[in-house]
């Protein structure tokens, strides 16, 4: 990759040959440049600079004629698409500035633009000549900027200036900007219209020397990579370089590349979102986290095929999903792996609905749905056999209390998907089963929803039977929704606080708010709860719900809570027992020992 970054080389060219060229199509953007958006005082502006020969920036330009870097191009906004041409070299970075100057200088006719209440808006640009020779005025305010019909208007409605015609543009003394390569016509009819008037022809002159001469010999520094640059490279070099501040996705890189074969990615994955939109849980997924998996099949298929020997030239490619390796995806292999790869994200949503993961808020992590969807993708059917959903429920819990999949997430992926099958096949032991550990530390330190392993223990409980304290009723996705379920305290934080002496609670400030005092609750059951201690919240159950003292007690325990300990408000107790409780549903979840203390694992 260094070499493809490396291989540029930085010229000046004069304005006047660069928006020729993107006025014949030899210079055009790649496909997935975004929209030209400059409003008419950026415009403004930008004339104001070139007119002082005050830098503007370089560009940055690709040449064209990579095979292995190919993007569909398009014309910059105001230049027709017809006829079709090759461009010589694509811009990647100065499209704003550029397609501003283009139709500001060449386009005909108006320039599209908007105001600064974002309304679109047609503008002519003129210089008023005398302004622009009183050093006193600021450039930008020698700009006018006219509407379409080159009418000036006040507030009625009511018509105050006509520029309408070419001599209502010499009375008033406006040169057209569009005017600045060919002046010398402008300059003649304005000379004629004065009657050769020798202070108008003197005055048009200097104004010639001091603005239009500028346009004429502007130079803008060009960068030009080599048409062997790689497709990573191009989009490192544009995020980096982007004036515009917006990341370039490498879903936008391969729409574009995609789009020199004549496929539209971005529609196939318009129709892919719709599919995921009836599961709740994959509505946020990334076009980015779908190509991961598609390149993750992609890359395995070929690793397997140099093992095999049906393709043993060279090293054996790894299996990986980083940017560069989704980069390198041609269509053939997208198309191949599409439609298994959608069945693995739904399957996908299956089994995360089966650990009572039903919406995206309470994904532990987003990230780690990609191997997941890419294994299921690779089991099809076989992912229904009740040994490999164990194992892959095993593998997933392990990941979530592992804390897994926060970062250096791609490498763990590459290792996740051979490993996985492997595993269900009778290998061994995953990387990430081997590696996952936790401690009975970090459950006191899981206070909010920021870390995986906080959202865990709230599914790990509604999937292992957990009843809600009024209803009685276990969690499903209908109750979910239904009735509004969320982590609640178990001990009120107003209870605590008032108790805090009492309790010795003050002296563990964490224990109130962390994930050993929560559990999974009805809105209805927590409004009930209150701030009240648990041994009235408790009775009130009982009275109102008509709940038998022993029921209740069986509801507790499904929440691995300790009922003599909440009858009694007795914080330390019920918290202590919990902690060991929670402890060993997260030893079950990940089929391994927990570190209950320093050192030590039961």
């Amino acid at each position: 990759m260094t070499a493809g970054i490396t291989s540029f080389q930085s010229n000046k060219v004069f304005l006047k040959d660069i928006l020729g060229a993107i006025n014949e199509r030899k210079i055009q953007l790649p496909d997935f440049q975004r929209g030209w958006v400059w409003d008419d005082n950026r415009i403004r502006s930008l004339l104001s600079s070139v007119s002082l020969s005050f830098p503007i920036g370089a560009v940055m330009m690709l040449e064209t004629g990579n095979s292995e870097c190919r993007f569909k191009p398009r014309a910059i906004e105001g230049v027709p698409p017809e006829p079709a041409v090759e461009p010589d070299k694509l811009i990647l970075d100065g499209q704003q500035r550029l397609t501003a100057l283009f139709q500001a200088l060449i386009k005909p006719g108006a320039v599209v633009t908007e105001d600064i209440k974002k309304k679109t808006i047609f503008r002519h640009y003129y210089f008023d000549i005398e302004k622009c020779l009183d050093p006193n005025e600021d450039r930008e305010e020698c700009i006018r900027s006219i509407s379409d019909d080159k009418y000036v208007r006040n507030f009625r409605g009511e018509v105050m200036e006509d520029y309408s015609t070419l001599e209502k543009e010499y009375a008033a003394g406006l040169f057209p900007v569009k005017q600045v390569y060919d002046s010398f016509t402008w300059k003649e009819g304005y000379d004629e219209y004065w009657d050769y008037d020798k202070t108008k022809m003197r005055t048009f002159n200097q104004f010639y020397k001091e603005i239009v001469q500028r346009f004429e010999q502007y130079q803008l520094p060009v960068i030009e990579m080599g048409r062997d640059t790689p497709k990573e490279a191009v989009c490192l070099v544009f995020e980096k370089v982007n004036t515009g501040g917006v990341t370039l996705t490498v879903f936008e890189l391969l729409t574009a590349t995609f789009a020199a074969d004549n496929f539209s990615l971005r529609n196939d994955w318009q129709e892919i979102v719709k599919r995921f939109a009836r599961e709740e849980v994959l509505r946020k997924i990334p076009s980015d986290d779908f190509l991961q998996a598609v390149t993750l099949l992609a890359t395995m298929k070929r690793y397997r095929e140099h093992v095999d020997g049906t393709d043993p030239d060279g090293r054996a490619p790894a299996i990986s999903c980083k940017r560069k390796d989704i980069l390198k995806l041609k269509l053939d292999d997208y198309l191949e792996h599409r439609d298994a790869v959608v069945e693995g994200f739904l399957k996908a949503a299956k089994f995360l609905r089966m650990q009572k993961i039903f919406i995206g808020r309470d994904l532990p992590y987003r990230t780690q749905i990609v191997p997941l969807a890419a294994t299921l993708a690779v089991l099809g059917d076989e992912a229904d056999n009740d040994t490999v959903r164990k194992l892959l429920s095993r593998w997933y819990w392990c990941g979530v209390f592992g804390e897994l999949y926060g970062s250096t997430i791609e490498s763990r992926f590459a290792k996740d998907l051979p490993e996985l099958i492997a595993w269900f096949r009778g290998g061994d032991e995953p990387t990430a089963v081997k590696e996952a550990t936790f401690s009975g530390a970090r459950l006191e330190e899981l206070t909010s929803r920021r870390s995986a392993a906080y959202k865990g223990i709230f599914a790990l409980m509604m999937r292992d039977g957990c009843e809600d304290f009024r209803s009685g009723q276990p969690i499903d996705i209908t109750s979910y929704y239904d009735e509004n379920v969320d982590i609640h305290h178990i001990f009120p934080r107003k209870w605590c606080d008032d108790h805090a002496d009492e309790q010795d609670i003050n002296k563990h400030w964490t224990a109130v708010d962390c994930i050993i005092n929560k559990a999974p609750l009805s809105a209805r059951t927590n409004r009930m709860i209150g701030g009240n201690a648990p041994s009235e919240y408790l009775r009130r159950i009982e009275k109102n719900e008509g709940i038998p003292a022993e029921r209740l007690d069986q509801i507790l325990r499904s929440h691995v809570i300790d009922p003599e300990a909440l009858r009694n408000d007795d914080f330390w107790a019920f918290y202590d027992r919990r902690y060991e409780e929670i402890l060993d549903r997260i030893e079950a979840a990940m089929g391994k020992p927990v570190i209950r203390e320093e050192g030590e694992t039961v």
